[in-house]
C-alpha cells in the first residue's frame, strides 16, 4: 500500500496493473479500498491500471477527529489530488455508495479530466430518509456511545484476519478501528450536501455507466435509474442484488470492464484537449 500527502495528511492507496489507462475505485462509507481490490484486479487483468484510494477517515488513511474536514466536495479534492500525484491527465472514477456520490462530485470538480464514471449504488434524492433512519443511530453510537464501541472494536481486533473470508473483513476492518474518527466523518457528512443538484447532475458529460439493484432502501433503484437518465451519456446497469458484484461477479465484471475498454477506446494523445490544458497550468 503506498501513501501520499495531501493538506498535510496521508492518504493510502494501492496500485494494479500497469499502463496509461487508469481507473480509480472508492469504496463505500466508512470501508476501505480493499472491497474494490477483487474488481480492481479484475481490470488490471484486462490491461488497465486500477488504483484504489482509501479516502480520509478511511481504511489506512488519516483519520482526523474533526468532522469539518469530511465532505463530499473534500473527498472529490481527494481524488483529484491523487490524479495530480500520480501525474494523471485523465482517468476512469468509480465507486460504491459513498463513493458513487464522491464520483459525481470529482465530475462537477474536474470533469474535464474524466474519461468515465462507474457510479454504483448512488445515494441520491430517494434514499434520504432510510439513510437518516439507518445512519442516525450509527453516528449516536460512535459519538455518545464510544465507550461502548471500544468494546466492539476490541472484540473485531480478536477475530483473526485469516479466519474470515476477505468480504467479511472488510466489515470487520470498519469495525477494528477507532469509532471516534468514524464518527466525526458520519457528522461532517450529515451536515453537508449529498452529492451535485440535479440540475447540476444534467450537466456532467463523461460516460457513466450507472448500476443499481433492487430491495434496498438506502440505495433504491430509482436513484439509479433516474441518475441514468439525467446524466446526457449515463446507461444503466440492473445488478440482481447488493451482492451480485461481491459473490457472483462475473456478469457485472464484464459489463464494467467492457465500458471501461470503451472509455479508452479514443487514444489518450488525442483526448479533451481541455485537460491537457489544465495540466499543463497546473
Amino acid at each position: 500500500m503506498r501513501r501520499f500527502s495531501h493538506d498535510g495528511r496521508q492518504l493510502a492507496y494501492s496500485v494494479f496493473g500497469s499502463g496509461e489507462r487508469t481507473t480509480i475505485l472508492l469504496p463505500g462509507l466508512l470501508l476501505s479500498q480493499r472491497m474494490q481490490f477483487p474488481l480492481a484486479r479484475s481490470l488490471a487483468a484486462r490491461g488497465h491500471r486500477v488504483v484504489t484510494l482509501d479516502l480520509l477517515g478511511h481504511g489506512e488513511s488519516a483519520r482526523p477527529k474533526d468532522m469539518t474536514l469530511y465532505s463530499m466536495s473534500q473527498f472529490a479534492t481527494q481524488v483529484v489530488a491523487l490524479m495530480d500525484h500520480l501525474e494523471l491527465e485523465e482517468a476512469v472514477v468509480g465507486g460504491t455508495s459513498l463513493g458513487a456520490n464522491v464520483t459525481l462530485e470529482v465530475a462537477s470538480l474536474a470533469g474535464d479530466r474524466l474519461r468515465g464514471m462507474i457510479v454504483e449504488m448512488p445515494v441520491l434524492d430517494s434514499a434520504l430518509v432510510a439513510c437518516a433512519v439507518a445512519f442516525t443511530p450509527m453516528m449516536l453510537a460512535m459519538t455518545a456511545g464510544e465507550p461502548a464501541m471500544r468494546l466492539v472494536q476490541t472484540a473485531a481486533r480478536l477475530i483473526p484476519r485469516r479466519m474470515a473470508p476477505d468480504l467479511l473483513n472488510v466489515g470487520l476492518d470498519t469495525l477494528r478501528q477507532d469509532p471516534a474518527p468514524s464518527g466525526a466523518v458520519l457528522q461532517g457528512l450529515f451536515f453537508g450536501r449529498i452529492a451535485p443538484h440535479r440540475t447540476e447532475r444534467r450537466t456532467l458529460t463523461a460516460p457513466a455507466l450507472v448500476i443499481g439493484h433492487p430491495r434496498d432502501p438506502i440505495h433504491p433503484f430509482s436513484d439509479a435509474d433516474c441518475l441514468a437518465r439525467e446524466l446526457p451519456n449515463g446507461r444503466l446497469l440492473d445488478a440482481n442484488s447488493i451482492l451480485e458484484l461481491r459473490l457472483f461477479p462475473d456478469r457485472l465484471t464484464n459489463e464494467i470492464g467492457a465500458f471501461v475498454d470503451e472509455c479508452w477506446a479514443e487514444p489518450v494523445s488525442t483526448a479533451r484537449p481541455a485537460a491537457r490544458r489544465r495540466l499543463a497550468a497546473s
